[in-house]
């Protein structure tokens, strides 16, 4: 697989050409608000790979937010018919902790019980990722050290120069996405020393004063000498148990399934649906028990799950340092830079 170097008016023809062809392609656009979020692009005119960061994760493309994956009839007998997205797509404008991201949830969809309808989105979904141009306020990911990755992607973008990019081939697919849709220019060594300067000072785009004063390797032990600790209370207090910080964070994946029935009550679909630990009946069960029904035990979940739990499980600290969730949090009790300083 082959690298090259391709012009932002090469981009824009590339996304065009694969349009043309089919191939939905979605990409970062930005609002009225100045916020950016994914689109599905009716040109290459339209992307942005400039963005601080997107309001919602690319998890929505491999586990939407409302996801139908069996249907039934129940009369004259019981039929059964699973669903699955077969769709091919193109997602542009991945950043590097959002891919840290992916590649963690591709380890636990696969744990034990295979997700098969995670697992097919992501077969069949092209990743074009991109080394970031800016850092929001909130991001904190030269702390988590997300702001580089090297694997999970197809095709890897790095701007170096004004209009230029680094045109990284990371995989078969994306292999075939380049040969057939773009034109790349010859890289030459300026190009891979620029590349490699740029990537090298990725980490000075964050806000310096967002650290924290333990390093990400020391969470899992913070986490087991905090349990007592007097922050939980003090910020569970303002908590709205509003889950946007759930909705928001590329690492949660919790969901409820729901019975959607026909009005005739002959059939009906069973739907899948985002769901988060900080929603009051998260942990309620059928007898009608709430295992967390305090705001502090949600609360407190929700760190513990990132910087222990999963740890534990998968050895992995399931945050990437985004700070999506510190921008949803309405009483500003989410950022997890904040809390770790308390602690």
């Amino acid at each position: 697989m082959k690298n090259g170097i391709i012009t932002r008016d090469g981009l824009t023809r590339f996304v065009d050409s694969i349009i043309k062809d089919g191939i939905p392609v979605y990409g970062v656009v930005e609002n009225a608000n100045g916020r950016f979020n994914y689109e599905e692009l009716r040109g290459g005119r339209e992307f942005r790979l400039d963005f601080d960061v997107t309001l919602t994760p690319p998890k929505r493309f491999f586990t939407p937010e409302r996801e139908e994956f069996l249907r039934y009839k129940i009369s004259p007998e019981i039929k059964t018919e699973p669903v699955f997205d077969t769709r091919k797509r193109v997602v542009l404008g991945v950043h590097p902790y959002d891919m840290v991201a992916i590649n963690q949830m591709d380890v636990i969809w696969k744990d034990k019980n295979e997700d098969t309808h995670y697992l097919t989105r992501r077969r069949n979904t092209i990743i074009i990722g991109v080394d970031p141009e800016r850092a929001s306020r909130w991001s904190f990911w030269h702390v988590m050290g997300t702001y580089t990755v090297e694997s999970g992607y197809d095709i890897w973008l790095t701007k170096i120069s004004q209009d230029r990019y680094f045109v990284e081939v990371a995989s078969k697919e994306g292999e075939g996405l380049i040969s057939k849709y773009a034109k790349l220019e010859a890289v030459t060594p300026e190009d891979e020393a620029r590349r490699n300067e740029v990537r090298k000072g990725l980490c000075n785009l964050c806000d310096p004063s967002r650290k924290m004063k333990v390093s990400p390797e020391a969470l899992p032990r913070l986490a087991k000498e905090s349990w007592d600790h007097p922050t939980w209370e003090e910020r569970a207090k303002k908590c709205l148990s509003c889950g946007s910080c759930n909705i928001v964070c590329p690492t949660c994946y919790c969901f409820d399934v729901t019975e959607d029935l026909d009005i005739n009550l002959k059939g009906g679909r069973r739907v899948r649906l985002w769901d988060g630990c900080q929603l009051e009946d998260f942990a309620l069960v059928a007898h009608g028990e709430n295992f967390r029904a305090k705001r502090v035990d949600r609360f407190k979940h929700r760190f513990y799950r990132k910087a222990l739990y999963q740890y534990e499980r998968y050895n992995q600290i399931a945050c990437v340092g985004c700070g999506r969730c510190s921008s949803a949090c309405l009483p500003d009790i989410a950022d997890p830079v904040g809390i770790v300083n308390s602690l």
